[in-house]
């Protein structure tokens, strides 16, 4: 919650220079990937893409936008997470609650997922082994989904 707060915070005490600045380049991050630039995607955008690579979910982006003017609405901030997954802004990764997570690194990746606090972590490159997994006959590999449940002892 202590982290909500705080990139809440952060949010609110941006220089109107850097606000600028960083309009500009989600201006045009949003449309290079085809994305229509309302002002509440560029809200969303400046929540989701300012804090650099991170793992989030609609209902914590919805908690940290709760001090901006114009708070978008939970539905808002579902559809447009969907807009910018469908468009490879963001990728998504389902656990297996049934969660909806969202990474704003959409390259290939693996991750950590904490079950006792529900965080969701980049896997170190080092740590990752080399998967050789052939393509059934027709078919070719898109991605390799790896998401190792951690748990506390």
């Amino acid at each position: 919650m202590a982290a909500r707060r705080r990139h809440a915070k952060a949010m609110e005490t941006k220089s109107a220079a850097h606000c600028e600045t960083c309009t500009g380049v989600l201006l045009r991050k949003l449309a290079s990937a085809g994305v229509r630039p309302t002002r509440q995607r560029l809200d969303l955008a400046r929540a989701i893409f300012g804090a650099g690579n991170r793992h989030f979910t609609a209902e914590l982006i919805y908690h940290e936008t709760r001090s901006i003017r114009f708070a978008p609405t939970l539905g808002t901030i579902y559809n447009t997470l969907n807009e910018f997954a469908r468009c490879g802004l963001l990728r998504e990764i389902a656990i297996y609650d049934a969660k909806l997570w969202y990474d704003t690194k959409t390259g290939p990746h693996y991750h950590f997922y904490r079950e006792d606090t529900e965080e969701l972590s980049d896997i170190p490159e080092e740590w990752v082994p080399d998967f050789k997994i052939p393509a059934p006959d027709g078919t070719l590999i898109k991605a390799i989904d790896v998401i190792v449940r951690l748990k506390k002892v």
